[in-house]
């Protein structure tokens, strides 16, 4: 989730990664494990709404690593590659993905325009508005003509989200981004948005209501939201 130009940010805490983040989640009643699983099961979703099967799936900002073994379990992508800028977070990267898949910085990263599908979690509220433009240039430079980018990030219009993020010590500071802007943002930087999806709206505590979670997924209540984009050109 560590952003490009912020990796020495999140140096201090890799150690404590799974600890901080539990601390923000806590309300919801799941661990990190499970919204993990349901983004991908519902990019899984999309993907086949569209025809899609990725063979080249990069999870960009990956972290610690943590997603990597869950898109290759559900995506079956042939190749999976992280990028992850933070030095202390890409070794525990490197350590979750045994040498089954690569996991590198981005500045490593030489294979542009190959990418069937970019996963971005949780990085676009780390970078500063004026650099969003270049994140998103650089992603859809790596895509090759027609692949689709997966970009997830935090609904700042859910106050739940903005509890939880300010118990996350690295999100205190983070500025989120409505998925109308985004999405517009996307637009601006020449790719063209298939669809925005909003989820994670019930805790555990009402996950009875959680059949309701795809009929209300258009509104822009849940705690995440996904922005499915494919590059133009």
């Amino acid at each position: 989730m560590t952003p490009v130009g912020e990796g020495s940010a999140f140096d201090g805490y890799a150690a404590d990664y799974e600890a901080a983040l539990a601390c923000g989640l806590r309300l919801t009643g799941e661990r990190r494990q499970y919204f993990a699983e349901q983004r991908v099961a519902w990019l899984k979703r999309k993907l086949a709404t569209l025809g899609a099967a990725p063979g080249f799936v990069v999870d960009f900002g990956c972290g610690d690593g943590a997603t990597l073994p869950i898109l290759a379990k559900m995506l079956n992508p042939r190749k999976l590659v992280g990028l992850e800028p933070s030095i202390a977070c890409l070794e525990r990267a490197q350590a979750v993905a045994e040498r089954k898949w690569a996991v590198l910085g981005p500045d490593k990263f030489e294979q542009r325009g190959k990418v069937d599908l970019i996963y971005c979690n949780g990085v676009m509220h780390h970078v500063a508005p004026a650099d969003r433009p270049g994140m998103l240039g650089l992603l859809r430079e790596m895509l090759r003509p027609g692949g689709l980018l997966a970009l997830w990030d935090n609904n700042p219009w859910n106050p739940g989200t903005r509890w939880v993020m300010r118990r996350i010590p690295f999100d205190r500071d983070a500025m989120p981004i409505p998925a109308s802007a985004a999405r517009s943002l996307l637009e601006r930087c020449g790719f063209s948005v298939l669809g925005v999806d909003h989820l994670f709206l019930f805790p555990r505590t009402l996950r009875w209501f959680r059949g309701l979670e795809i009929p209300l997924s258009g509104l822009p209540l849940g705690g995440q939201y996904l922005v499915l984009a494919r590059r133009g050109d």
